[in-house]
């Protein structure tokens, strides 16, 4: 791992899991870049430790699956109120992601939302994501080299027309109350970031983005978009706010509004 400044408070974390990544895909691994918001905006309760991995090859199912399981050892679930924060490591092949091309395709990823799933056995295979064109722009607007160059010099830039294409796509994967329920804060913030990526063609924390979509909302939803912001922030439970009508009201809203900023 190379020599770099880390946060304190994750910086064990990181070696480990760079250690994990070696171990798994030693002879293959180009890169590790560490990105989000351990770097943008500064670590809130519940926020995951983003790491984007890239190797030379695609990786085997049997060396994807052994190198989920071993995750889950150095990752933990947010809020759990131990040493570990919630892992997010997306892997791409180099080859998949340069020369760029839309949508590219993902090795794998680990999060804890999969945790049940690895420990039962069943696997994501590997697959086309529209949300890497918003990865690597963020990880190219910042991000640190642990392991290879910086992002700017790994990846090209992602052209605007493929970002804006990526930004339509999550917003077209919430459709009803089920695309939700559950992860109602996740997916208002998420909202919030989206509303302010087609706005300006930048990427900003979860909660500059939500204090950006509060000075835009009209007023009935200013509860929802404040509660969601204050439940990043502060960690604890969900205002009940979240888990009624309101948020289906501010995800149709919302979603026209950025629908329209996307289709200029």
């Amino acid at each position: 791992m190379a020599a770099v400044f880390l946060p304190a408070e994750i910086a064990r974390q990181v070696r480990l899991a760079h250690a994990v990544l070696a171990r798994h895909l030693d002879g293959t691994l180009l890169g590790v870049h560490l990105f989000g918001s351990a770097l943008d905006g500064g670590l809130r309760p519940h926020s995951d430790i983003d790491l984007l991995v890239t190797t030379r090859d695609v990786p085997g199912d049997g060396v994807r699956q052994a190198l989920l399981r071993e995750l889950l050892k150095v990752s933990a679930p947010p809020g759990s109120g131990g040493p570990l924060r919630p892992l997010e490591v997306t892997v791409v092949a180099r080859g998949e992601v340069v020369p760029w091309r839309y949508p590219a395709t993902r090795e794998l990823q680990f999060g804890e939302w999969l945790r049940q799933d690895i420990r039962a056995g069943v696997f994501e295979g590997r697959m086309p994501d529209h949300d890497l064109a918003i990865l690597l722009t963020q990880a190219r607007q910042h991000s640190i080299a642990l392991l290879g160059p910086p992002a700017t010099t790994c990846f090209e830039p992602v052209p605007r027309q493929d970002f804006i294409a990526a930004l339509a796509d999550t917003v077209a994967q919430w459709q009803t109350e089920r695309d939700w329920a559950g992860d109602e804060r996740n997916v208002v913030l998420a909202m919030a970031r989206i509303w302010y990526s087609a706005a300006t063609g930048r990427i900003a924390p979860k909660d500059v983005a939500a204090a950006w979509a509060l000075e835009r909302l009209p007023a009935a939803h200013w509860p929802l978009m404040a509660a969601a912001r204050a439940a990043y922030l502060k960690g604890g439970p969900d205002d009940p706010v979240l888990h009624g009508a309101a948020t289906a009201a501010f995800m149709c809203d919302a979603g026209a509004v950025v629908r329209t900023l996307l289709a200029r």
